[in-house]
């Protein structure tokens, strides 16, 4: 990357991304944009799974994004070790891993092979904000 993108706005007392020596941690992931939050709501059981799609593709594009912004120049993202995807799930939601599918297809988007994480999908009762989805990943450096 020759130029780095804005860092997503953390809502809270962290920072968006981490580094120690190859490895880069993100903070979770909102689909926020310019820090406001642009979908909310509960991923719903009878509704079309199409209809969370974006939200969760830019919650991982937040995450990558805060990834990339720690990369020194000539640095590249090897691989996504692991993504956490989080949904913020309503009674009877049991596609928890069809959610994380959107963020998985992005990642390999971006990075090719190198996006295929290890991962998990994990419904919850809540997320900041009423968030619908919540993505966090562990980058490999080279």
């Amino acid at each position: 990357m020759s130029e780095k993108t804005k860092d997503p706005v953390p809502q809270g007392k962290y920072v968006p991304a981490t580094r120690g020596g190859s490895l880069i941690f993100t903070a979770g992931m909102t689909p926020r944009k310019d820090g406001v939050l642009q979908f909310s709501g509960k991923v719903e059981a009878g509704e079309p799974l199409e209809k969370y799609r974006e939200a969760t593709r830019l919650a991982a594009a937040n995450a990558l994004t805060a990834a990339r912004n720690r990369l020194e120049p000539g640095e590249k993202i090897s691989r996504v070790l692991s993504m956490t995807v989080y949904v913020n799930a309503g009674e009877g939601f049991t596609a928890h891993s069809k959610i994380a599918d959107f963020a998985s297809e992005y990642l390999c988007e971006e990075l090719g092979e190198a996006g295929t994480a290890a991962r998990a999908a994990v419904g919850v009762a809540g997320l900041p904000g009423e968030a619908p989805v919540e993505v966090q990943i562990v980058c490999m450096v080279e």
